[in-house]
């Protein structure tokens, strides 16, 4: 594996998530494959599971993990190639990421969108931009369309909670937020759901919230949520903003909160969120804290999935 952007990097899903799962069993098996190796992260947005579990997870390898607020403590990127730089931009990202690419044997970068101008976001000029300068393989910590770190981690958490010979029902829902927040999440979970040949996959939001058909793929979609959710195994929970009226919030009703209501006709479905969760908004306290909610283990996961990430790109270097 060269770089890891998307699911499209990955050349088998299920062998990933065995790496993944066996690091779990055994997290030092391999302390060794990054030994004398540096891993940069980079971010331009605030991090705590992505930024924590990501820093473990290289320590786990041997590696060395340097973290640059860029945000905060770096100069002001121009990402415009052909830029007049007489504005408030200080230095370009040719030469930032082109220098930390002699720093660092695998970077790593997490951006988010505008939720302004969505052709702009959608090419994802940000993140490939390191990856046209950088020389060295990226992984994406968050972008502004993709989050594959934590879709691989919902994957493995899937994985191993499903011990039944059938495929798992798993219900991607809509809930609503009292912030616009971009479709990289949802995007990826599709991505990913649709690339992994073990689960029965859908879709519910609100009319008007339909993701890119580039990610969502031939997902069922109901806008009937109740209808959507019943017989689920697993419900992920997540909002986004709209991708057609791009950026905005184009709907607010709170029926689409999950409740122990909303999941009584599922079967006994576990409840993930990629977090974190606005409580009582987006899933009420009785879910979050009741017996059917896997957030916490799932969160744990990340540790293994991007363990698992670094150690393919570790093992092509």
């Amino acid at each position: 594996m060269q770089q890891f952007i998307s699911v499209e990097d990955v050349p088998s899903v299920p062998r990933i998530v065995g790496t993944a799962l066996d690091y779990k069993k055994d997290p030092f098996k391999d302390k060794g494959l990054g030994a004398n190796k540096t891993l940069g992260m980079i971010f331009l947005n605030p991090s705590l599971r992505t930024r924590l579990s990501t820093q473990v997870a290289a320590k786990n390898l041997g590696m060395e993990a340097i973290v640059f607020n860029i945000d905060k403590e770096g100069w002001a990127l121009e990402m415009n190639d052909g830029a007049i730089m007489s504005g408030n931009t200080t230095e370009h990202v040719k030469e930032a990421a082109a220098v930390m690419g002699q720093y660092f044997d695998i970077l790593s970068i997490r951006t988010f969108p505008g939720l302004k101008d969505k052709e702009e976001d959608y090419t994802e000029k940000y993140i490939n931009q390191f990856i046209r300068y950088a020389g060295v393989p990226v992984v994406s910590l968050e972008s502004a369309t993709l989050h594959p770190l934590q879709s691989l981690t919902d994957v493995i958490t899937i994985k191993e909670r499903w011990q039944q010979p059938r495929k798992p029902k798993v219900v991607m829902t809509w809930a609503p937020h009292v912030r616009a927040l971009p479709q990289a999440v949802p995007n990826s979970f599709a991505q990913w759901m649709n690339a992994w040949d073990e689960v029965d996959f859908v879709i519910t939001h609100p009319e008007g919230y339909e993701l890119d058909p580039k990610f969502s793929g031939q997902a069922p979609v109901i806008h009937d949520q109740r209808k959507a959710l019943e017989g689920a195994d697993f419900v992920y929970v997540k909002n986004w903003s709209s991708y057609k009226d791009y950026g905005k919030i184009t709907c607010t009703d709170q029926s689409w909160m999950v409740s122990n209501e909303t999941l009584k006709n599922t079967n006994n479905a576990q409840v993930m969120h990629c977090l974190p969760v606005r409580r009582n908004v987006v899933i009420a306290d009785e879910v979050l804290d009741g017996p059917q909610s896997i957030v916490i283990p799932e969160a744990g996961n990340r540790v293994w999935a991007a363990q698992a990430v670094l150690s393919e790109i570790l093992k092509h270097r």
